[in-house]
């Protein structure tokens, strides 16, 4: 069995992007739109594993421009992701607007949440000492 990718349906393709590509950095693998199903998917992936991809699934509006509500995401669980710099990561989604909903006390763990509220734990590839601001920082909101 070979792992391939987690689907996430999102409600604003645009805005998705800017989080997975601009913030945490992956890349668009490649995309595929179906006018008779009247969707978008579009493949993401890190370059250090460009075979565990990430699903972003976007159903067009309705005729009357009506999108469907995914609710809180709080039924899906989170996407990992082993990152370089936890705190640089962080600095870079907060800067883009992003909150940190759970930071990086440790130098390992942080949560965050992507537009569409699919919790996103983001894991320091091997630890970085304490550091501040994020040391002294409250978790916010539920990730």
């Amino acid at each position: 069995m070979k792992y391939l990718h987690t689907m996430v349906r999102v409600r604003d393709l645009e805005a998705s992007l800017r989080f997975y590509c601009e913030g945490l950095g992956l890349k668009e693998m490649r995309r595929m739109e179906n006018a008779a199903g009247r969707y978008t998917l579009v493949f993401l992936a890190a370059d250090e594993t460009p075979s565990a991809e990430v699903e972003l699934t976007y159903n067009w509006p309705d005729a009357d421009g009506n999108t469907e509500d995914y609710g809180s995401a709080r039924n899906f669980g989170h996407l990992a992701f082993r990152v370089a710099d936890v705190y640089a990561t962080c600095t870079r989604l907060q800067a883009m607007g992003y909150t940190i909903h759970r930071p990086p006390r440790d130098g390992h763990m942080a949560f965050v949440r992507s537009p569409d509220l699919i919790s996103i734990e983001l894991l320091q590839d091997g630890h970085l000492p304490p550091r501040e601001p994020w040391a002294s920082m409250p978790n916010t909101g539920s990730w």
